[in-house]
């Protein structure tokens, strides 16, 4: 509940609170065999506390996968995102609407959007984002571990790409 406040004003989560959420989290049996990140760590201290909890595990980061995307793009994607209220399906206003406004295709549920989904709240997001979270793209790539993936693409050719990559190991990793 804390985490989302934070979320909703569209402001990163405080370092201590994340890091405390993952360490829980990947101390469960069904992390065992290894975890995906989906924007985490955002900066680099995080990345810091994050390689040193998973070395106190016996763990590492093997890939980093970055998907590249145009700013203006982002902030379409974002802002124009609407998500079924009844059976959780999600739209895009601007690249794949529902056939009539507000309205679910597959269940006739309402469509709402997120608070934290607003033009406005994305902004500010891609501005946290260049001043505290770019930065990672070179740390990762100076460690070897980063894997850059158009993410532009359709979205099954991104989802092939990041299998591909995460199945490739050391140095074959195109990158």
């Amino acid at each position: 509940m804390l985490a989302k406040s934070y979320m909703d004003r569209g402001e990163l989560v405080p370092d201590a609170l994340v890091i405390l959420m993952i360490i829980e989290r990947i101390s469960q049996k069904d992390c065992a065999d290894g975890v995906i990140f989906d924007g985490f760590p955002r900066t680099r201290d995080q990345a810091l506390a994050l390689e040193r909890e998973l070395r106190e595990h016996g763990r590492k980061i093997d890939y980093v996968l970055y998907l590249r995307v145009p700013d203006d793009v982002l902030l379409r994607r974002i802002a124009g995102r609407q998500t079924c209220k009844t059976c959780g399906y999600i739209y895009n206003i601007y690249y794949f609407p529902s056939k009539r406004p507000d309205v679910c295709d597959h269940c006739g549920g309402k469509l709402y959007q997120r608070s934290d989904d607003t033009l406005e709240t994305a902004r500010h997001r891609l501005q946290v984002y260049f001043a505290q979270t770019r930065p990672l793209i070179e740390y990762y790539s100076g460690h070897g571990t980063l894997i850059e993936i158009d993410g532009q693409r359709e979205i099954s050719l991104v989802t092939e790409a990041m299998t591909l990559a995460l199945g490739i190991h050391g140095s074959d990793a195109e990158k």
